[in-house]
């Protein structure tokens, strides 16, 4: 589909396909509920921590949301400004999930900067493209992708902030507090709001190439 072309209908999944990707996602997020309980089951002493299960977990949920939403922009063409905003939010999140990492090998602070270098570039190019933006965004805010990102983005960046907080499970705990348990629940939470990010990112691309394919020829 070309750059300058939008849908002007929508394209209806089929039952028998939405059922398909309907198993595909409850598998997806069994297999990372299933890995967070082997985490807790069977290391000690790093659970929840940048070598457990549930940050790798995070950050290759988060590299492939990266990699799908660079192919819809550069290889399917669609939706180039919505799309390049989505990769600056995916991928600056997945710097961020590394400052640990960065903060031990190149210096204090170092995925801020990393995260300035990504956002201000498409940021501008966003509000430079504003009006191409706000066409996208009507197209794909009546999508099935669309609930998916919205439900990610708050799960991730809203409940798993506020359910974190160690105020409350001290609160829920009391004397038996432990700072694992906090862990635990923030952490479990973002994957589960990472694995809504990435179904929303697939949901795009499928919706994408159903674009492309029942596009008119130029």
């Amino acid at each position: 589909m070309p750059h300058n072309r939008l849908p002007h209908q929508p394209w209806p999944i089929s039952f028998t396909a939405a059922c398909l990707r309907a198993t595909l996602y409850i598998l997806l997020i069994a297999a990372m509920v299933q890995g967070t309980y082997l985490e807790a089951l069977h290391i000690q002493g790093g659970r929840f921590s940048e070598r457990g299960f549930t940050e790798l977990a995070q950050s290759a949920l988060l590299a492939l949301s990266s990699l799908l939403l660079l192919y819809t922009r550069q290889v399917l063409k669609v939706m180039p400004t919505l799309t390049l905003l989505m990769f600056a939010f995916v991928f600056a999140s997945l710097i961020r999930e590394q400052d640990a990492l960065l903060d031990l090998h190149v210096h204090d602070g170092a995925w801020q900067v990393l995260v300035t270098l990504v956002l201000l570039p498409c940021l501008a190019l966003v509000i430079w493209r504003r009006q191409r933006f706000a066409q996208e965004f009507i197209a794909y805010s009546n999508s099935f992708s669309f609930g998916f990102f919205a439900s990610g983005f708050l799960v991730t960046y809203v409940f798993s902030r506020l359910f974190g907080r160690s105020e409350m499970w001290m609160a829920i705990l009391g004397e038996h507090y432990q700072r694992t348990f906090k862990d635990a629940a923030e952490e479990s939470t973002e994957l589960l709001g990472y694995c809504l990010l990435l179904i929303a990112v697939v949901e795009l691309v499928l919706l994408a190439r159903r674009w492309q394919r029942s596009a008119p020829a130029s």
